[in-house]
């Protein structure tokens, strides 16, 4: 997928391991998911946005990306109700805790971690 580096606090998804690397996983740490598409202008912008923010935790937060138009991730879009491109949304212990819409700003996405992050605050 274009521009998507696995690492191990940014990796790409699908609806097939969906359940266990993010519901999952989210009881260990809180994720972001990227519902993205490689057409979407916002969404090749707001990526190395991303990426910046997530490196700067050091693990304690993690991105998995999920481009909506591979293979049947549409499926998870629908099930999410998302509706715009890209969309990221915070899963903590297994389930949806907020959500922005849009590319926005590294203070932006910085300030819908920390303000809305259970998981980060026990840290």
């Amino acid at each position: 997928m274009t521009g998507v580096i696995n690492t191990d606090n940014i990796f790409t998804i699908n609806l097939e391991d969906f359940e266990e690397e993010v519901l999952q996983a989210s009881y260990e740490k809180p994720i972001l998911v990227d519902f993205w598409a490689a057409w979407c202008n916002p969404c090749l912008f707001i990526a190395p946005i991303l990426t910046d923010v997530i490196n700067a935790y050091n693990g304690d937060i993690l991105l998995a990306k999920l481009e909506v138009d591979a293979g049947k991730n549409m499926k998870l879009a629908g099930r999410y109700q998302v509706r715009g491109f890209p969309t990221i949304i915070l899963f903590e212990s297994g389930s949806e805790v907020e959500r922005f819409s849009s590319a926005r700003p590294k203070a932006y996405i910085e300030e819908f971690i920390e303000s809305n992050s259970r998981l980060l605050r026990r840290s």
